[in-house]
Formats: C-alpha cells, structure tokens, sequence
C-alpha cells in the first residue's frame, strides 16, 4: 500500500455518534415525517445528495434551502463543540510520513466542514490531501467516483491504496473502487453490513496495527487467508 485515505465522520472524528442522533431524532422527521428512514440508507452520502434521495424516494415535508441549513447549523455545533480526535492519528500520520506513505482525507463532507476538524485538531499539515466530494462531478458514496478520484489526485493506482471508512456506504465504494479497504467498526453503526471490507477492525489499536502492517505488504498478498 502505497497511500492511506482516511474517511473524516467516524474515522478520523467520532461525529458519526453525533451525526446518526441528528438525522434519526431531527432531520429524518423533520424532511419525510411519513417514512421510517434507517439512518443507515444515507450515512456516507453528501448532505445534497441525502437530499435527492429522499426526495426520490420518499417525497419531502421541507425545502433543499432548509434542510442544507440545518445540517450547516448542526455541523458547526458538532466539529466545533463535541467531536473527539481519533486515539493516537497524529502519531500514525506521523509513522506513515516518515514511511513515505501518501495520506488523504476523502469525506463526503464539503471542505469548510474539514477545515473546522482540521484546524481544532491542529492537523492543517498533517495530511497530504483533503478531498471532498464536493471537488468531483460525480456520484456520492456508496458508487467509487469520490475515490478513484481521490487516487487519481494522490498519483497512486486504487489497487494500492488502503481506504479506512465505517459507513456501509463508505466501505462499498471504496470497494467498488478496487482498493484495499478497512472498515472501522464504531458503536453508531454497529448493525452494519461491513461485509465488502477486506478487514474489519474494531479499535484505534487495531486501526494502527493493521494499517502500519499494510504498507508493508505487497497488495497481492494482502488479506488471502
């Protein structure tokens, strides 16, 4: 593995605890009150995109205008005020740099979003690439475009890039984008179908582990047992 790409809600920042509350208690009601949505049918996508597919398949109570405001307004309480950083990230980053290792943050959240867990963490130089879905013309997670444009933008073949995501969503695309990928299981998504990953890991130690024994193994080896 020649480049890590790191998901940001869930992986990199616990948001999805928080995340999962808003869209189940608030904004899942609030846009298609007549519906019983599973939280895990839009987790990964793009705030937008949530919006179409609700509209698509449910019909909806509110406006774009307003449901993009909530979310805005929820996001600026959320990274601002309650997210915790992943247990021990600097120090990876830090392994994987001196490694020569590329790292990318790719998240279906917009960049002013990223900026926010970058800057209160103190991570602004901390990775080699912020990507948001918002810098593609493409389809949100769970179809690959976000990372085989990811890939394509840190000049590493999808085949040797590891992908951590925690969302359904999340390990499908990168999948579906022919890259190694593991998923980190977390408590917000604990019934999830992580199936498509190649490895399941269930710790920020495992996390590293596993990481750090990735890219020093050829991809064609890797996870044949």
């Amino acid at each position: 593995m020649h480049a890590v790409l790191f998901d940001m809600d869930g992986v990199i920042v616990n948001s999805e605890d928080y995340w999962v509350e808003f869209q189940r208690e608030e904004i899942l009601p609030a846009a298609v009150p007549d519906a019983n949505v599973d939280v895990a049918e839009v987790t990964g996508m793009n705030y937008h995109e949530i919006y179409d597919y609700l509209e698509a398949e449910y019909g909806t109570d509110i406006s774009r205008e307003t449901f993009v405001d909530r979310f805005a307004d929820a996001a600026e309480e959320i990274y601002t005020e309650h997210v915790d950083l992943l247990d021990g990230l600097p120090e990876l980053l830090a392994e994987l740099e001196d490694r020569g290792v590329e790292t990318a943050v790719v998240s279906s959240s917009p960049h002013d979003w990223i900026g926010i867990v970058l800057e209160r963490f103190e991570l602004v130089d901390a990775f080699d690439h912020v990507i948001s879905a918002d810098d593609i013309d493409g389809a949100s997670k769970p179809e690959p475009d976000v990372f085989e444009y990811a890939a394509a933008e840190v000049g590493v073949a999808p085949e040797a890039c590891l992908v951590v995501e925690d969302s359904e969503n999340g390990v499908t695309a990168a999948a579906r984008a022919n890259t190694t990928v593991v998923a980190y299981r977390i408590d917000a998504h604990d019934d999830l179908d992580l199936s498509a990953a190649d490895v399941v890991v269930d710790s920020p130690a495992e996390l590293r582990e596993t990481i750090l024994e990735a890219v020093e193994t050829d991809p064609a080896t890797q996870y044949t047992d």
